[in-house]
């Protein structure tokens, strides 16, 4: 698996000339699953798919596993250019960016955990998340935590809202209004706090109102720092 994801495109050779990229294969799989979902990936599927019998589909890529592995790394993509930007708003739109992604491939929260061989797409990810935060005095240990809490949170709420529009980022508000309508009474807290959110215009707003205090705490944490650093020089 780590020399289909991570070696070098092949080069020349004699004989006839492949029928397809592992890119190619790997659209066909992303294809069935955007409409089926994660299960619905076989090799015998992305074999008619592609128009060519399963065994020579194992010319290209050994099994479902590594199929899956180059599915999530050509559909998760790589991340929008975060340069000139400041730490913080650089995170926000790295963020909003990844929700996007696994937004339009619900199947990817399925296929990015456990142990696995991650991707350069997918590591591009975390290297343009701790690029923003260099500079600003963290500790690396604390940069790769911060990349974690924010990927961590978007996860989370891409998979409470998945196969909502790609625009329901908090939707889970809908969700609570329309179960707590009707039932006041038993539910008063929440009918008063879903009354109020709406009067504000402030329903579905979970995504960026999480990252919001995420960031707080690293801006905190990055104040905090800089005030230690100028308190006591390094000699």
């Amino acid at each position: 698996m780590d020399k289909l994801l991570w070696g070098p495109p092949p080069g020349p050779r004699r004989g006839p000339r492949p029928a397809f990229t592992l890119d190619d294969i790997a659209r066909a799989g992303i294809a069935i699953a955007d409409s089926d979902g994660l299960a619905a990936v076989t090799m015998q599927r992305v074999a008619d798919q592609l128009g060519v019998t399963k065994m020579a589909l194992y010319r290209y890529v050994p099994g479902k596993a590594e199929l899956v592995a180059l599915m999530l790394d050509l559909a998760i993509g790589q991340p929008p250019p975060l340069s000139g930007h400041d730490w913080r708003p650089a995170l926000d739109a790295w963020s909003h960016a990844l929700f996007a992604a696994f937004a339009a491939h619900p199947w990817a929260l399925e296929a990015a955990v456990g142990a696995r061989v991650i991707g350069p797409n997918e590591l591009g990810w975390m290297e343009a998340a701790v690029a923003a935060l260099t500079d600003t005095g963290l500790h690396g240990a604390e940069m790769l935590d911060v990349a974690a809490t924010l990927a961590g949170h978007v996860r989370s709420l891409a998979q409470q809202t998945a196969g909502m529009p790609l625009d329901a980022e908090g939707a889970l508000d809908d969700a609570i209004a329309a179960l707590v309508a009707g039932r006041e009474e038993r539910f008063p807290a929440l009918s008063a706090a879903v009354s109020a959110a709406r009067a504000g215009g402030q329903l579905n707003q979970a995504l960026d109102f999480g990252l919001a205090r995420i960031l707080d705490g690293v801006a905190a944490l990055i104040s905090a720092r800089a005030g230690t650093t100028s308190a006591h020089p390094v000699p």
